[in-house]
C-alpha cells in the first residue's frame, strides 16, 4: 500500500492511498463469499459458489463495491497508524480508481481528508515542580455558608412596600402581540433578581407594590411564538420578603446536631476547609496542564472548533447565527482551551503508555449513569447505539493519563512546602499483564460490556 500525505492546514491532511492487488484481493474474496450466501445459483449451495461464478452472475462491479465498502475504512486506519497520524474527526473519503474486472491491473486508489491532532513535544515530567495556592479559608467563607444554611430555614412574610431585589412577588402575566393575547399565566411566584424568566421582568417589577401593574417589551422564550417580541403585561398580586432566623444557639440546635453556634461555626469552617482543599486540587490540575503547554504552539482543528462553538452557543440558549461578536468570541475562547487541553492529555496518555481496560470503561460509564439516576445497562446500550463509545474510551484515557502525570510531579505551595494531593489522585495502579491483555482500542471493550449487560437483562 502506497501512502502519500499532503498538509492542507496545520491540523488537516489529505492522504492519497493506493492499494496493491494482493491487499485488495482478500476483501474481494470476502465480498464474493458474502454475496454467495445471499444469491441462489443452480448447481451450487449458498455459501459455496466459486468466486468467478459470483463475478459472472452479479457482476464484478457489485463485488468490487462491497469490497471497497468493507476495505476502505480498514485500509484508511492502517494508513493513519503507519504515518502516525491521530484523526480527530471523520474523514471525507473520495474513491478515485477501482479495477473494472478481476483481470484489470488498475489499483484501488482513494483519498481521505481529515482533521488531525497536530504534532508537538511535551516536556519531560520527571522532576517537574509546580506551585499551587494554599487552601485558604476566610471568615467570609464561613459566614456565606452559614447564610446559605439560614436561607434553608427562612420563611416568606408579606410586606406592604414596593418590591425590590430578593423579594418574592406573586404575579399575573399576559403576552400580547398585535393587540392579541398569545399567552398568559396567573399566580406565578417569582424572585426578583433571579433573572429566571423573561428578560426585562426584573426591571419591570422593581419598585411595584401589590395591586400595581406595568407593561414592558420582551422576547417570548417558549410556546408557539417563541423568539417573537411581545408586549408583556405584568400585575403584582402580593410582595413577600424572606425572613431569616437569628444566628444564635437556638438556630444551631434547630439546623444541626450542635448545641451552640460556636460548635456549628467550627464545623462549618472544617467543611469550608475540605472545599478549599478540593479547589486546590482543581488548581493543581489546571496548573499541571498549563505547565505541559508552556511554550508550545498547539493549533486547533478549524472544522471541529466551529462545530463545537455552534454547540456551545446552542447549549447556552443562543442562536449561533444571531449571537453577538462578544458572545462568539467568548465561545471560541472556551472551545479552543477545551480542545488544547484534550489534545495535551491525549498526547500525555500516549507518552506514559496508558492503557484502558474493559473495567475502566465499564466503571466510567456506570458512574455517569449513576450521576443521572439511569440504569447502567440502558445507558451503556444507548451509548453503543449512538456511536459514542470511542469518545468514552478516549475520556478514560485522558483521565488516567492526567492522574498518572500528576502523581509523577511535585506540587508545592508558595512557601515551598510540598502539597499532598494523594486523596484526590488515588494510588498508582500497576499495569498487570492481564489488564494489558484487556486493553481496548476505541469502543470494542465497551461494546462487549453492553452486550453482556443486554444478555443479563434477558
Amino acid at each position: 500500500m502506497k501512502i502519500s500525505v499532503r498538509n492542507l492546514e496545520p491540523t488537516k491532511v489529505r492522504l492519497t492511498i493506493t492499494v496493491d492487488p494482493d491487499e485488495l484481493n482478500p476483501y474481494l474474496d470476502q465480498a464474493r463469499k458474502e454475496i454467495g450466501k445471499q444469491v441462489t445459483i443452480p448447481g451450487f449451495r449458498k455459501g459455496h459458489v466459486p468466486g468467478p461464478i459470483v463475478d459472472q452472475r452479479v457482476g464484478f462491479a457489485s463485488v468490487a463495491g462491497e469490497a471497497v465498502n468493507a476495505g476502505v475504512p480498514e485500509l484508511y486506519s492502517k494508513a493513519l497508524e503507519e504515518k502516525q497520524l491521530h484523526a480527530m474527526a471523520q474523514p471525507q473519503i473520495d474513491v478515485k480508481d477501482i479495477p473494472s474486472s478481476a483481470k484489470d491491473d488498475t489499483k484501488l486508489k482513494f483519498t481521505a481528508e481529515v482533521e488531525i491532532r497536530p504534532k508537538f513535544d511535551l516536556p519531560d515530567i520527571e522532576g517537574m515542580e509546580i506551585e499551587v495556592p494554599k487552601p485558604a479559608v476566610t471568615d467570609e467563607d464561613v459566614d456565606k455558608r452559614l447564610d446559605n444554611l439560614r436561607q434553608r430555614f427562612g420563611t416568606l412574610v408579606s410586606v406592604d412596600r414596593p418590591a425590590t431585589k430578593g423579594d418574592y412577588a406573586n404575579i399575573d402575566l399576559d403576552a400580547v402581540i398585535d393587540g392579541e393575547s398569545v399567552d398568559s399565566q396567573q399566580g406565578v411566584s417569582y424572585e426578583l433578581g433571579s433573572n429566571t424568566m423573561l428578560d426585562g421582568l426584573d426591571e419591570a417589577l422593581d419598585g411595584l407594590s401589590a395591586g400595581e401593574e406595568t407593561t414592558f417589551e420582551g422576547t417570548l422564550e417558549a410556546g408557539e411564538h417563541q423568539g417573537e417580541k411581545a408586549q408583556i403585561k405584568v400585575k403584582v398580586n402580593s410582595v413577600k420578603a424572606e425572613e431569616l432566623p437569628d444566628l444564635d444557639d437556638e438556630f444551631a440546635k434547630e439546623a444541626s446536631e450542635f448545641e451552640t453556634l460556636k460548635e456549628l461555626r467550627e464545623d462549618v469552617r472544617k467543611q469550608c476547609q475540605v472545599d478549599a482543599e478540593g479547589r486546590q486540587a482543581t488548581d493543581a490540575r489546571d496548573a499541571f496542564i498549563a505547565k505541559l503547554q508552556d511554550g508550545l504552539d498547539i493549533p486547533v482543528p478549524k472544522g471541529i472548533k466551529q462545530s463545537m462553538v455552534t454547540d456551545q452557543l446552542k447549549n447556552t440558549g443562543k442562536d449561533p447565527d444571531k449571537a453577538s461578536k462578544d458572545e462568539k468570541a467568548e465561545a471560541e475562547q472556551t472551545v479552543e482551551k477545551e480542545l488544547r487541553d484534550q489534545m495535551t492529555l491525549d498526547a500525555l496518555a500516549e507518552k506514559l503508555g496508558i492503557t484502558v481496560s474493559q473495567a475502566d470503561v465499564t466503571n466510567f460509564l456506570a458512574s455517569i449513569a449513576q450521576q443521572y439516576g439511569m440504569d447502567p445497562s440502558a445507558f451503556i446500550n444507548g451509548i453503543v447505539r449512538n456511536g459514542q463509545l470511542g469518545s468514552a474510551v478516549q475520556e478514560v484515557g485522558r483521565s488516567k493519563g492526567m492522574l498518572a502525570g500528576m502523581r509523577a510531579v511535585t506540587f508545592k505551595d508558595p512557601d515551598g512546602q510540598e502539597v499532598d494531593l494523594s486523596r484526590f489522585l488515588g494510588e498508582d495502579e500497576p499495569q498487570a499483564q492481564e489488564e494489558q491483555d484487556e486493553s481496548v482500542q476505541a469502543a470494542s471493550a465497551a461494546a462487549e460490556v453492553a452486550d453482556q449487560l443486554s444478555q443479563d437483562q434477558e
